[in-house]
């Protein structure tokens, strides 16, 4: 094995040939029948052919009393004959019964061949019999997923949801992986599932592998179908199954369907890739409340020394938040309709919901060693929000959760009178990428995503808004005093802090150069000397440089700066024609 890992420099980014064993049993010679594992069995057989581009010469398929256990491990082991490529991909396939036996180091899982006898463990098929012997097959990539619930796997979870891989260079790379229907002390759903005639888990894996599990660009990669079938079996409410999928060896990814592959490899000249995302796949029933993460966040922040762990732990959060609110959940395609809207809206609000709070925690509580931290929350945030194709409303509401957490921590910097943590909001690069050419400071991003969504009237849409001056401003006043409330018991200074945050954020916008977003202290610009807008003026000229703000490094630490931008909002709101 060593000499195969050696030889991955040797790899190429395709494969040079596809091979199945596909296992179907319903008729047990001793052991209780299936209903649909043979109709599982031909259905996979007939996706690989017709949908993933397997020759059907290249599959070997064993249903009833073909199934034995010496064809399934003939079978099995033709896979280590010499012929076989290095870079070929290897999907088996098992609908049938599993067995668990515990032993003195542990559990040991086993398949159940068609002449099985039940008392007798020495006509059973050993899993780790199977991993053991996928050392002496060459191909670079096998896949096992099996309709089948036992122990006794030794699997790694080396890729979280919402990590990002090179699909070429996944290509490049060895791996073994897994998927199970369920572990030892579970029953597996033989009817009932999405499909007619198809267990649960099938079910679910069919409709992936028809493209369910595929990202936006069509991608459909191992860890990607093991994370969509993981999610609809243990939430499928004919399901009583919680399926076990990992990696026993190996750090590539089996790639099922890539349509970009092949004018990736085209460019020979220079080594273009594309980033590909593991769909997340919703674990409900683990994750802790959002109370019980404020809790962790607040006793995190208070010890120095915990950095590394707070690190960790709001990672994990941006990995979940990056993948569930990517394209392959909210597709960038499609038609337009309010309800759409509405429902896109609340479903951005839920998922943030997290992260919005933990960005408030950390910039009202934050000490020196956090800002990097606050800062990389906020840039990874961004990841996926280049411009592409689709439709242009839904691009643009993409940047809806970002502005919920760019507010909850504003306001709670504000609230806390953290200029230091508000100015490291601000000032957080959001990096070019493909579809951005240039860096930008957040505090200008997210300011382009507000305009964007104002000139759409999208906010407009909501009930009660649709005559309101600032109605996206209007909607978030109200939607975010709960939860800042909750966290920082804020009580009737919140007004006070949302107004300041949003003056702040407007300034430092002009002072950028860029056009500003005008919030609800637009209209109460009206009021004379009391306005949010005019009473930050009048604070900032009577301290001068000795100003929490200018102290802290916002408009450069510059009063004149500071005095440039507040002169350019004061004249973009005497241009609204506001009553």
């Amino acid at each position: 094995m060593t000499i195969l890992r050696d030889l991955r420099f040797l790899l190429k980014t395709h494969y040079t040939n596809s091979r199945a064993l596909v296992i179907g049993i319903d008729q047990y010679r001793n052991a209780s029948p299936l209903s649909y594992a043979v109709s599982d069995a031909e259905e996979i057989r007939d996706v690989l052919v017709s949908d993933l581009a397997f020759p059907n010469e290249n599959i070997t398929y064993l249903v009833d009393c073909e199934a034995s256990k010496e064809n399934i491990l003939r079978s099995f082991m033709r896979f280590t004959a010499d012929d076989m490529g290095l870079d070929e991909r290897i999907l088996i396939f098992f609908a049938g019964h599993g067995h668990t036996r515990t032993g003195i180091r542990g559990e040991v899982g086993y398949l159940v061949p068609y002449d099985a006898d039940m008392t007798d463990f020495s006509t059973f098929i050993r899993w780790d019999e199977l991993t053991r012997n996928a050392e002496l097959i060459r191909a670079k990539h096998m896949l096992f997923v099996m309709d089948a619930c036992y122990g006794g796997l030794a699997l790694t979870r080396s890729l979280h949801a919402g990590s990002t891989r090179f699909l070429k260079d996944m290509m490049l790379r060895y791996s073994r992986q897994v998927l199970t229907a369920g572990k030892a002390d579970e029953v597996v759903s033989d009817s009932g599932g999405p499909l007619p005639n198809h267990s649960v888990f099938t079910g679910h894996l069919i409709e992936g592998l028809c493209g369910k599990a595929a990202t936006e660009n069509g991608v459909i990669t191992a860890s990607g179908l093991m994370s969509y079938v993981y999610g609809k079996v243990a939430n499928d409410k004919n399901s009583n199954q919680t399926p076990h999928y990992g990696y026993f060896d190996g750090d590539g990814d089996f790639v099922l369907q890539a349509p970009q592959l092949s004018e990736l490899e085209k460019a020979d000249n220079k080594d273009i890739d594309s980033l590909v995302v593991v769909p997340y796949a919703e674990e409900e029933l683990s994750r802790e409340t959002t109370p019980n993460k404020i809790k962790k966040i607040k006793s995190l922040l208070s010890n120095e020394s915990s950095s590394i762990e707070l690190h960790d732990f709001v990672i994990d959060e941006v990995r979940r938040f990056l993948s569930i609110t990517s394209e392959d959940n909210f597709k960038v395609q499609g038609q337009f309709s309010k309800d759409e809207l509405l429902e896109r809206i609340s479903k951005y609000e839920n998922i943030g919901n997290d992260m919005a709070v933990i960005l408030a925690c950390i910039a009202y509580w934050a000490k020196p060693s956090h800002k990097t931290i606050l800062q990389k929350i906020l840039a990874r945030s961004t990841d996926r929000l280049g411009s592409q194709g689709g439709l242009v409303v839904w691009l643009n509401l993409r940047w809806y959760p970002l502005i919920l957490e760019l507010y909850c921590a504003g306001i709670a910097a504000v609230e806390g009178a953290r200029y230091d943590s508000l100015a490291s909001i601000f000032y957080t690069t959001v990096s070019a990428s493909e579809y951005r050419q240039n860096d930008q400071f957040m505090a200008a991003a997210v300011s382009d995503g507000i305009l964007e969504l104002n000139h759409a009237d999208v906010f407009k849409q909501l009930p009660g808004h649709d005559r309101h001056y600032t109605p996206m401003s209007e909607y978030l006043y109200k939607i975010l005093q709960p939860k800042l409330d909750d966290i920082l018991f804020i009580g009737k200074n919140y007004e006070r802090s949302f107004d300041e945050f949003e003056v702040l954020f407007a300034l430092v916008v002009a002072d950028l150069g860029r056009r500003v977003p005008i919030g609800r202290f637009g209209w109460k610009g009206r009021r004379g000397d009391n306005a949010p807008l005019s009473r930050l003026i009048a604070e900032a000229q009577a301290l001068g440089e000795n100003w929490g703000p200018i102290k802290a490094g916002l408009f450069g630490g510059k009063q004149e700066r500071f005095n440039a931008a507040s002169k350019n909002i004061q004249q973009t709101i005497a241009r609204l024609n506001w009553g």
